[in-house]
């Protein structure tokens, strides 16, 4: 158990965009005596059509700044940067790290055999969801998807277009005629498209929401530590590499609130090496 302070740091989420603010508002739900920090690096999105060196340059730049920052602990809410630079970001740094693809997962195999996932082109591409299912459950059958349209539609407020339907009935068309029993939102700017996806899926197909599964797996690991706050929590710190009025009216339908947004550089990761574990892993080693 710890006996300083640590309990009242802010527990740190980033991601691409506002796809975050799934795992932000189950943090809301399942720790509300937790101050939080949400950092969306919106200058650069989308994560998900990059290519995996970049993707662990931005992951250990944003976690660089993290720790400056002194939060307690970091949940990657971003699909793509959990399985590309989670083995790295771990080893490197200094805090407790969750990612959202191994609850994801365990959520599906619990719920069916026939599992289909919707993701990004580059977490598709990682195997990342496929490995994890098939390693928890040799019996499953898996079929994923990449949807590189889906966050950029999301970001453009445009989830009710009739083009979004027409986008999403082509991605799960496949899926559909796999006949599964299960999808997981493997992006979690997914759920905010939730409309679509019920609508278009047959009524029996159980959807996987990663967000609700890490933020369980990150309120068990702060009562190992010893780092719940007991305390009130102060109010989310928003920030955004990009244009936080942007962030600020896209992400007020789902907050309930507009909320004030800072907008922030990140330290080059030669700059800042507060928090990280001496390793002797190079950039080049790991991606």
């Amino acid at each position: 158990m710890t006996t300083d302070n640590s309990g009242q740091k802010r527990i740190g989420i980033f991601d691409s965009g506002v796809g975050g603010l799934t795992v932000l508002t189950q943090l809301y739900e399942q720790l509300p005596n937790e101050s939080i920090l949400y950092f969306g690096d919106t200058a650069r999105l989308p994560y998900g059509t990059r290519a995996a060196s970049e993707i662990v340059h931005f992951v250990r730049e944003i976690m660089a700044w993290l720790v400056e920052q002194e939060v307690k602990m970091v949940i990657m809410a971003c699909n793509t940067s959990s399985a590309l630079a989670m083995e790295m970001v771990q080893a490197e740094f200094d805090i407790p790290v969750l990612g959202v693809i191994l609850p994801g997962a365990q959520a599906a195999v619990q719920q069916g055999k026939r599992i289909g996932v919707i993701s990004t082109p580059a977490t598709a591409a990682s195997n990342a969801y496929r490995n994890a299912i098939l390693e928890m459950d040799a019996d499953c059958r898996v079929w994923q998807v990449s949807c590189p349209a889906f966050v950029p539609l999301v970001e453009q407020n445009r989830i009710h277009d009739p083009y979004t339907y027409e986008v999403a009935r082509e991605y799960l068309a496949p899926l559909i005629q796999q006949r599964i029993d299960t999808l997981i939102y493997g992006c979690t700017h997914y759920p905010l498209l939730a409309p679509v996806v019920r609508s278009l899926l047959p009524v029996g197909v159980n959807l996987i929401d990663p967000a609700v599964r890490v933020v369980a797996a990150a309120a068990r690991e702060l009562e190992v530590l010893g780092l719940r706050n007991s305390g009130t929590a102060l109010p989310t710190r928003f920030c955004v590499s990009g244009l936080p009025e942007q962030f600020a009216d896209l992400s007020v339908q789902w907050l309930g609130c507009t909320p004030a947004v800072e907008k922030i550089s990140l330290p080059t990761v030669v700059r800042s090496e507060a928090g990280r574990k001496p390793s002797p892993v190079s950039m080049e080693s790991v991606e």
